[in-house]
């Protein structure tokens, strides 16, 4: 079982890794070629690439932080400084983004007297193949995993894909109209160099409203919640589980339960109880970050049992 191991930490902070480094190589890589090749429209894909990176670095803070939080046993925080540090960045590339576009508008106005070079062409069949590659691995491995964070930065990648295709288009075409002297097909390049910078806007636009205001906890899935509930039920004392809520934030997962326990016991035992349950989910399940317990006497009438006999007063104080 994969949920059991601490696997699922180095695995997500690999795949953050992973889309790291391919940004960053394909920043490089598309800023350079964009500029000899005097594309527009490769140069907004590299500033769309940058700002990928941008969600990677904060999705492999955001890793980072979960574990150490749940190592220490501590309430889940990020520091302040991340996220600040993220904004910043953002808006730099959104800065970049605009001047992109405001050029590509006035390439357009102006009138556009060559085209790009093939190599621009080139450079985004080969973002496209690495983008597509990315979307592929983060997905299997965030199924596998079990992890909609995972699942949703692997679907940020193919909207990469769909980014650089559209830079592609543009370059191609302008490419077709020197080819067959068709001179008006150049402007073909900054038109999709201004549709690629508007999807680094709103990308930005996006990453700080995430930042500023985090998106809502996902609902864990129904089979994960019942290994939960299996491993509480065999917990000493815990006769039954009233309610049990599980939702994932980012890479772990919180959970929040109501559990019935012996009306006869202390309230001290209770306690006791609720704290087995939660060192014993903390520790057998590692992506566990943190569990809220209700402690509730048991009532052995409906909708429970009907067998027990009301005046058992010997009965232990921990019920199994």
């Amino acid at each position: 079982m994969a949920l059991l191991t601490d696997d699922r930490f180095r695995n997500a902070e690999y795949a953050a890794w992973v889309g790291i480094v391919g940004n960053l190589a394909l920043v490089l890589a598309k800023g350079t070629v964009g500029w000899l090749a005097n594309s527009k429209a490769l140069m907004a894909d590299a500033v769309h690439s940058a700002s990928d990176t941008v969600g990677a670095i904060a999705v492999l803070t955001g890793i980072r932080d979960s574990k150490r939080n749940r190592d220490r046993n501590q309430t889940i925080g990020q520091s302040k400084a991340a996220p600040v540090a993220a904004i910043i960045v953002t808006v730099i590339l959104m800065l970049f983004a605009l001047e992109i576009g405001i050029s590509s508008i006035k390439a357009l106005y102006a009138g556009v007297t060559e085209p790009p070079e093939w190599s621009a062409f080139v450079m985004l069949l080969i973002s496209v193949i690495v983008r597509e590659t990315m979307f592929r691995y983060k997905f299997r491995l965030g199924t596998k995993m079990k992890s909609q964070a995972l699942i949703a930065n692997a679907w940020e990648h193919r909207s990469d894909v769909y980014a650089s295709l559209t830079a592609a288009i543009g370059v191609l075409g302008a490419i077709l109209g020197g080819i067959l002297d068709m001179p008006w097909l150049y402007v073909l390049d900054s038109a999709a160099g201004l549709v690629v910078s508007f999807l680094v806007l709103k990308t930005g636009y996006s990453l700080i409203k995430e930042t500023v205001s985090p998106s809502r906890d996902e609902t864990l899935r129904r089979e994960d919640e019942q290994e939960l509930l299996q491993a509480v039920h065999r917990v000493k004392g815990v006769i039954t589980v009233d309610e049990l809520h599980a939702r994932e934030q980012g890479h772990y997962v919180i959970v929040d339960m109501k559990i019935s326990v012996n009306p006869r016991i202390t309230v001290m035992e209770g306690h006791d109880i609720a704290k087995t349950v939660k060192h014993m989910l903390m520790t057998r399940f590692i992506h566990v970050a943190d569990v809220f317990i209700h402690v509730h006497p048991y009532d052995p009438g409906y909708p429970y049992k009907n067998n027990v006999d009301p005046q058992q007063d010997d009965a232990p104080t921990l019920l199994h």
